[in-house]
């Protein structure tokens, strides 16, 4: 859990997580609330679940990235690494 907080808390990860943020959860938003919006139907009930909205890509974005960090070591460290994907049998080119 420490490696995945550390991983999920790196600068060029939390980077890319809030780009993909805000630029998935501004299209979200416009499908999901675009009518509330347009119609001045903003309540806070609606402004937290527009948050939540965002929140969504931001937390897929970082496990994603962790994930992909993660597998990278755990081929690098592998006695035969590049060769061999983890069940023995050779990647496919």
């Amino acid at each position: 859990m420490i490696e995945w907080l550390q991983l999920a808390t790196r600068p060029s990860v939390a980077r890319r997580a809030l780009a993909y943020a805000v630029v998935v959860g501004a299209v979200l938003i416009a499908i999901n609330h675009g009518d509330a919006i347009l119609h001045g139907d903003i309540s806070v009930a609606r402004l937290i679940r527009m948050a939540l909205t965002v929140t969504v890509p931001y937390v897929v974005s970082t496990a994603s990235s962790v994930g992909a960090l993660r597998s990278m070591r755990s081929a690098l460290a592998m006695p035969s690494g590049k060769d061999a994907a983890r069940d023995g049998t050779p990647f496919e080119t």
